[in-house]
C-alpha cells in the first residue's frame, strides 16, 4: 500500500466496531496516523443500463418545466425557477474561485436537515486542511439561507441529473473528492464524476426499515450508485446491514455514526447565559427554578390540530407558562390560523421579530416568524414538542432539544427517525397521540419536576454517547483525498 503523509491527521481515529462490516486499518509503525481500508475504488456504472433512458427523460422533462415553471411561491416552483440560468451562475462563480492546484471536497446534501449534518463535517475540514476548497450544493429552496451561512468556497443548488447537469458542475468545480450525505445519491453525476477520478462516497448514511428505497424497482434503479461509491459511513450497524442490501459494497462500508451529535452538542454548548435568546424571557425567568416554557420546534398544521388545543388546556392551568411555537415554513398562511387562535381563546400572543425590537410584551405564546433560530430556542424551553410526527413528511429533529438536556414529546409518525426511538427507550422521549395525551405530558412535566429533569438527562446522555462521528468521517474523507488522482501540485497541497 503507498504511503501518505497527512500533515495534520495525527489523531487516532476509529469507527464503532461493527459485526460483518470491516474497520479501518493502521498504517505501520514508524509512518503518519492516516486511515486505511481494506476495499478497492470504483469507476464502475452507477445506473442501470436498462433504466437508463427513463431516468434521461426524468432529466429532459425536468428542463422543460424548469423553463415552464410559474412565478408563484410553491415550493416545486421555487426548486425550478432556482435552476433557470443556473450553469452559467455556477461556471461565472468558480472561475475566479477554483484553484485546480488543491484538492476540492464537495459535499451534497439535499435539505436542511442534512445539512445539519454536513456542517461539523465541512467545518472540520476547513480547520484542519485550510489549504484545501470546499465546496456545497443542496436541492431544496429551504435551504437557500443555510447554505448561504456555511464557510465553503464555492456553493449552489445542485441542478437536475442529467448528463449536461453533471458535465457543466464537474468542469466548473473539478471536485477530488464528492460525498453525498445521508441517502440521496445522483446516479449520473456519481458516474461522470467516478470516470473522472473523482472519489465519490455518502456520509452520514442511514436507511430507514420502512423506506421505499428497499423496493424491488429503486434497487433496480439506483442499486448501481450506490454499489460504486468509493467509501459509505453508515450512521449505525443496522442501517450498515440494510445499505449492503441496497447494493453498497461491504467493503467499502464502515460505521462512523451521526454527525448530528456534534453539532447538536456544539449548538447546545454555544448558547450561553449571556446568549442574545435569553432577552426574550423576563429576567425573572432567567433563573432556576423556571416556569415551564414548551418549544414546539418544526410544526406543520397537522401537529398544530393537536397541539393548540393541548396548548390552551395547559396555559390555563398553568399560571406564569410559556410556550414558542415555531412552525416548519413560517409563511403567512401558515402563521395566521395560529394567531387566529391565539385570539379565539383570548391568549396574548407575539411574533418573535415584534419582540425583538420591544414592540410587544407580555406575551404567553411567542410565534416565530423566520427560519434560522430554532436550534438555539430550545435553550429557553423545559420541555419540547417537535413536529413532524402527525405529519406524513416524517419527524424533525428531536436531537436539538435533547442536546439541550430537554424532555421531547412528539407524535406516532417517527418510524423513520431512529433517534426518536432511542429517546423513547432511554427515557428522554414520550409519543403524544391527540391532544388528550400531549396535555397529559404537558401536565406532567410541569409538576413533577424530578421527572421531567431525569427525562432530559437521558436526552442528553444520548446525544453526547454519540460524539466524535464528525473525526471518523473526516478521516475517510481525508483517506479519499490522499487516493484521488491528483495533479502534482494538488497532490503538494494536500500534504
Amino acid at each position: 500500500m503507498p504511503e501518505f503523509g497527512l500533515r495534520r491527521c495525527t489523531r487516532d481515529v476509529r469507527p464503532i466496531p461493527t459485526p460483518g462490516v470491516p474497520e479501518f486499518s493502521r498504517l505501520g509503525p514508524g509512518r503518519h496516523a492516516v486511515l486505511a481500508w481494506r476495499g478497492r475504488l470504483s469507476s464502475e456504472p452507477a445506473l442501470n443500463p436498462a433504466l437508463r433512458p427513463l431516468w434521461a427523460l426524468a432529466a429532459a422533462a425536468s428542463r422543460v418545466a424548469t423553463a415552464l415553471a410559474p412565478n408563484s411561491p410553491g415550493k416545486l416552483a421555487r426548486t425550478l425557477r432556482a435552476r433557470r440560468g443556473l450553469l452559467a451562475q455556477i461556471r461565472a462563480e468558480a472561475a475566479p474561485v477554483r484553484d485546480p492546484s488543491r484538492p476540492l471536497v464537495w459535499l451534497h446534501a439535499p435539505s436542511v436537515g442534512e445539512g445539519l449534518q454536513a456542517r461539523p463535517v465541512l467545518e472540520a475540514l476547513r480547520h484542519a486542511h485550510p489549504e484545501w476548497q470546499l465546496a456545497y450544493s443542496w436541492f431544496s429552496p429551504s435551504a437557500d439561507a443555510f447554505a448561504a451561512r456555511l464557510d465553503v468556497d464555492l456553493r449552489a443548488p445542485l441542478p437536475f441529473d442529467g448528463g449536461h447537469e453533471a458535465d457543466s458542475v464537474l468542469n466548473a468545480w473539478a471536485p477530488t473528492v464528492l460525498a453525498f450525505v445521508k441517502l440521496d445519491v445522483w446516479p449520473v453525476l456519481a458516474e461522470q464524476a467516478q470516470t473522472r477520478g473523482v472519489r465519490t462516497a455518502l456520509i452520514s448514511a442511514t436507511l430507514a426499515p420502512n423506506s421505499g428505497r428497499q423496493g424491488a424497482f429503486a434497487r433496480a434503479l439506483l442499486g448501481d450508485a450506490y454499489a460504486g461509491l468509493d467509501a459509505v459511513g453508515a450512521i449505525s450497524a443496522e442501517d450498515a446491514t440494510r445499505l449492503r442490501a441496497l447494493g453498497v459494497n461491504r467493503e467499502r462500508l464502515h460505521v462512523t455514526g451521526d454527525t448530528r451529535m456534534d453539532q447538536v452538542w456544539s449548538r447546545a454548548h454555544g448558547v450561553e447565559s449571556s446568549h442574545a435568546v435569553w432577552a426574550l424571557l423576563p429576567e425573572s425567568e432567567r433563573e432556576i427554578p423556571r416556569p415551564p416554557v414548551l418549544v414546539a420546534g418544526s410544526t406543520w398544521p397537522a401537529d398544530e390540530a393537536v397541539l393548540l388545543p393541548a396548548l390552551s388546556t395547559w396555559l390555563r392551568n398553568t399560571p406564569g407558562a410559556r410556550c414558542i411555537i415555531a412552525p416548519h415554513e413560517p409563511t403567512a398562511n401558515h402563521l395566521a390560523p395560529i394567531e387566529s387562535w391565539a385570539r379565539s381563546e383570548g391568549i396574548a400572543l407575539a411574533r418573535l421579530g415584534d419582540v425583538e425590537r420591544g414592540a410587544e410584551t407580555g406575551w404567553r405564546v411567542l410565534l416565530v416568524d423566520r427560519i434560522g433560530v430554532l436550534g438555539d430556542l430550545y435553550a429557553l424551553a423545559t420541555m419540547a414538542f417537535v413536529g413532524g410526527g402527525f405529519h406524513e413528511a416524517g419527524l424533525h429533529s428531536v436531537l436539538e432539544p435533547a442536546a439541550f438536556g430537554v424532555p421531547v414529546l412528539f407524535g406516532p409518525k417517527h418510524r423513520n427517525a431512529r433517534e426518536a426511538g432511542e429517546l423513547v427507550q432511554t427515557g428522554g422521549a414520550q409519543i403524544v397521540h391527540d391532544a388528550t395525551s400531549t396535555c397529559a405530558a404537558l401536565e406532567t412535566f410541569t409538576h413533577h419536576v424530578a421527572q421531567r429533569e431525569e427525562a432530559g438527562r437521558r436526552a442528553r446522555a444520548l446525544v453526547e454517547a454519540g460524539r466524535g462521528s464528525t473525526e471518523r468521517v473526516v478521516a475517510l474523507l481525508e483517506r479519499l483525498v490522499f487516493e484521488a488522482p491528483l495533479s502534482g501540485a494538488a497532490r503538494q497541497a494536500s500534504r
